[in-house]
């Protein structure tokens, strides 16, 4: 018994009596395996051996979790490697952007010091140099502060307006033209520049220059440089009263009228106009315009030219805003029937805007000019405009009606207690038909009439005109036949209105 229980456990076990080395070193390596496989996950009998088929071969977890730590470290290297990489790059990227300005700037330092050693070169020539270097230096200053406002800065501080200034007293035409340019482009958009110019006598010596100046071809070249100054030295306020009190304005007038009836140059004649319109904003600056013979019939004559109309409305609207200058335009004769064919441009609002001001301020400060307005048919137009101007053009149109209804209204009430002797609460009627006594019903039209005034009867007629005139424009424009005519209920309805459906 006991030797058979011996070699049945030697077929598993093994006799440790005999074989007691081995037999401790095979258990060891069979429990190691077996915690091996539990730690992974996996039982002792999860593969079942059999003859036909093969064995799995399973690796060790160990070994797994070691090449998947070393997977991952080498993806995070690589990653590592593209991050680094990318910031050297921007890095690099950044440098040279860094380096590109910097040349840059090197380069845009480098400009500024060759043009200001330009600029000081140019002023030496002026200051120092001979006849030829001071003509040279005055177009080369004509040229640089053409476009560069840093050049024209520049060169007023180096001292460049004095010489070009002395330029003028010349002999020489073209050292005087080119010195009036030279200057004129120094002070474009420079408020310090012109009152500098005006500072070192330039309006003076302008002036002297054009008295002194012979007849010629060249006058005209001389004259437009001239003018050209003006035009810039003006646009500061503070130059416009030393300019107005020059007798510049006596220059620019006649230089204005005599280029438009001549033919000269369209420029010199809108440098004119402009010029003049910067003086007459001071108000101080309009005597010397209007007593200057023919200057408000020119103004007014030459409305029609579209190309200066708004200029020329420009100027009077300054010109009314003094006594003087509204004395001057309603002494001209038709000059509202003038301003009325204004307001009948219905492709020019601004011109209607301009020429309804004039029209207010001149009704609104003289009586007479009131009644002048009344008696020249300028009712009928503003009528229209308050329909079809524009939002500011009906506004003043209607602002001018209301005057001179009320006008109207304080004449028609003095003409009547004048005329009665007595003052009374209602008008009487020197005529009152005896079928009337007793009756209820309304008078006809014809009695109508004869009981009404010829104030009333002259602004019945006006509405009734306007009414048509209207209603022949809304037909244009809804595209209706040409010989289309209202209706009698139209009619009848503008039979029966007054004065006071009028839009006020």
């Amino acid at each position: 018994m006991g030797k058979f229980q011996q070699v049945s456990l030697g077929s598993v076990v093994l006799d440790r009596q005999h074989d007691g080395g081995r037999n401790f070193n095979l258990w060891s390596t069979c429990r190691r395996k077996i915690i091996d496989t539990m730690r992974c996950g996996g039982g002792g009998y999860r593969y079942r051996h059999t003859v036909h088929s093969p064995v799995p071969v399973i690796p060790s977890c160990r070994s797994d979790v070691s090449k998947l730590n070393n997977n991952n470290n080498n993806n995070k290297a690589k990653i590592n490697n593209n991050s680094n990489n990318n910031k050297r790059s921007e890095k690099l990227s950044e440098l040279l952007k860094m380096s590109q300005m910097m040349e840059e700037e090197e380069e845009a330092v480098k400009k500024k010091v060759e043009a200001l050693e330009e600029l000081k070169r140019v002023v030496k020539w002026l200051q120092f140099g001979g006849n030829d270097d001071v003509l040279v230096g005055a177009k080369a200053v004509r040229r640089l502060a053409k476009d560069d406002a840093e050049a024209r800065m520049t060169l007023a501080l180096l001292g460049a307006i004095p010489p070009l200034i002395a330029m003028l007293d010349s002999g020489d035409l073209e050292f005087q033209v080119a010195g009036l340019y030279a200057v004129l482009n120094i002070g474009i958009g420079n408020d310090t520049n012109k009152a500098a110019i005006v500072k070192a006598g330039a309006v003076h010596k302008m002036l002297d220059l054009i008295k002194s100046s012979n007849e010629g071809s060249a006058k005209p070249d001389l004259c437009s440089a001239i003018v050209a100054n003006f035009l810039g030295l003006t646009a500061l306020d503070s130059n416009k009263p030393i300019i107005g009190s020059s007798g510049a304005v006596s220059f620019l007038v006649k230089t204005l009228m005599s280029s438009a009836r001549g033919g000269v140059d369209s420029q010199v004649v809108q440098d004119c106009f402009r010029a003049l319109y910067n003086l007459s904003i001071l108000p101080s600056n309009v005597s010397p315009m209007i007593e200057i013979d023919g200057f408000v019939l020119f103004l007014l004559t030459t409305l029609g030219d579209m190309e200066v109309s708004d200029r020329i409305l420009s100027i009077l609207s300054n010109v009314v805003s003094t006594p003087e200058g509204r004395k001057a335009v309603s002494s001209v004769r038709d000059s509202f029937q003038i301003m009325a064919d204004v307001l009948s441009w219905t492709d020019s609002p601004t011109c209607q805007e301009k020429a309804t001001y004039i029209l207010m301020v001149m009704a609104h400060k003289s009586y007479r000019d009131r009644q002048v307005m009344i008696e020249s048919g300028v009712t009928s137009t503003l009528l229209e405009l308050t329909l079809l101007g524009s939002t500011l053009a009906q506004k003043r149109a209607s602002r001018i009606l209301e005057i001179l209804r009320i006008d109207k209204g304080k004449q028609v009430s003095e003409t009547f207690v004048g005329s009665s002797g007595a003052n009374v609460s209602a008008p009487q009627c020197g005529y009152v038909d005896s079928r009337l006594v007793g009756s209820t019903d309304p008078p006809k039209d014809s009695e109508d009439d004869t009981m009404m005034s010829d104030e009333s009867k002259a602004i019945k007629h006006l509405v009734q005109q306007s009414l048509h005139s209207n209603m022949r424009r809304m037909a244009k424009r809804a595209n209706l036949p040409q010989d289309f005519v209202p209706s009698e209920h139209f009619r009848s309805l503008t039979s029966m209105s007054t004065s006071k459906s009028l839009p006020f």
